[in-house]
């Protein structure tokens, strides 16, 4: 460690991305990236903004954007918020909305960057476990806390909870921030944004990198009460205030309105999710029922997660394993193109003979 780090930084853990190859020879099932690329139309709303005026800062406040997203999901410009991914939209929202006296509560198996934003930003929190088949339960969220946060779908067991859920923990917790990580919805769950005009303490955020192609975009947004989205602004305008370039902009705008796309390629990655479990189960998988563009699968007996993992990393197909407690039993495979799924079986098929 080097002398002139600070001891938070000393203290730091940080979160490990999945890999990411500088080759094109793997397959990558591993990150949850779509498999489908952006539609024409996005790809000539990013073009045109790649002109001149790329010496000017862009819109500061994203207004198009914004505006685009409050049209879509039926709100107002000012419940809207856009960042630099979302995890940069979540980063702020733990600084803005999520650090207070009492512990910030978050499942035990969860998205791993919140312990980490919490120890980098000084927030106390406490990881509530998930039930043995690792569902998430409203009564183990009845205590103090200073917040609420957890995906949804879940990552990465891929389990969604139903909308009068989200409505019970939003009523039993009246005066607590409850934040809904929604990178996954579009994927099998019901967005909770139409709640957000009802409760006061509920924001939601999404990203752009799932299920609308835009992982290299980088951006994500938030949707809720006015007062929660100013609070946010407040902390991005004194970190942040360009966040978004002119080519994020246009881009992420065109994909909203690209509703036939999107739609297209979400419903291709739901019919083969839904094609290739039976199929891990044939082979001897316990497969979780997933409502995400991923399945996370518990190899049969005789191989463990890890092992399976190098095995098909030795075959140039990547997925994701987790050597973390309760979760190091399973791996998590992300869901590509028909003909991707097809390699991963016909391995799995080679490697079990």
């Amino acid at each position: 460690m080097s002398r002139f780090w600070s001891q938070r930084t000393r203290e730091l853990d940080p979160y490990v991305p999945g890999e990411q190859p500088k080759d094109s020879q793997y397959i990558k099932l591993n990150t949850n990236e779509n498999p489908y690329p952006p539609s024409a139309q996005v790809l000539q709303a990013i073009q045109q903004a790649s002109n001149g005026d790329l010496r000017l800062y862009s819109d500061p406040n994203a207004d198009e954007l914004k505006q685009t997203i409050a049209d879509y999901y039926a709100v107002e410009k000012n419940n809207v918020f856009v960042g630099n991914s979302s995890d940069e939209v979540l980063a702020h929202t733990f600084v803005a909305l999520l650090k207070h006296d009492k512990p910030l509560l978050f499942p035990d198996i969860s998205y791993s960057f919140y312990p980490v934003y919490c120890r980098l930003f000084g927030i106390d929190y406490q990881m509530i476990p998930l039930s043995e088949h690792f569902d998430i339960r409203l009564e183990d969220y009845a205590i103090p806390n200073g917040g609420i946060i957890f995906p949804n779908p879940n990552a990465p067991t891929g389990k969604a909870l139903d909308l009068p859920t989200i409505e019970a923990f939003l009523q039993q917790h009246p005066d607590s921030v409850i934040v809904i990580d929604e990178a996954y919805v579009d994927f099998g769950a019901d967005t909770a944004i139409a709640l957000v005009k009802q409760y006061n303490n509920l924001l939601v955020t999404q990203t752009f990198s799932k299920s609308r192609s835009l992982a290299g975009l980088r951006v994500g947004f938030a949707v809720g009460d006015a007062e929660l989205i100013a609070g946010l602004e407040r902390v991005k305008n004194s970190f942040h205030p360009y966040a978004l370039s002119r080519e994020a902009i246009a881009g992420a705008s065109a994909s909203i309105k690209d509703t036939e796309s999107f739609e297209s390629n979400r419903q291709k990655i739901i019919k083969t999710r839904e094609r290739i479990t039976p199929l891990l189960e044939q082979l001897g998988f316990s497969v979780i029922p997933s409502s995400a563009n991923f399945v996370f699968a518990k190899p049969p007996a005789g191989y463990t997660a890890e092992q399976l993992y190098q095995q098909l990393k030795q075959q140039n197909i990547l997925v994701r394993y987790f050597n973390a407690p309760r979760i190091d039993e399973y791996l998590r495979i992300t869901i590509g193109t028909d003909d991707e799924m097809d390699a991963l079986l016909q391995t799995l098929r080679t490697i079990q003979t």
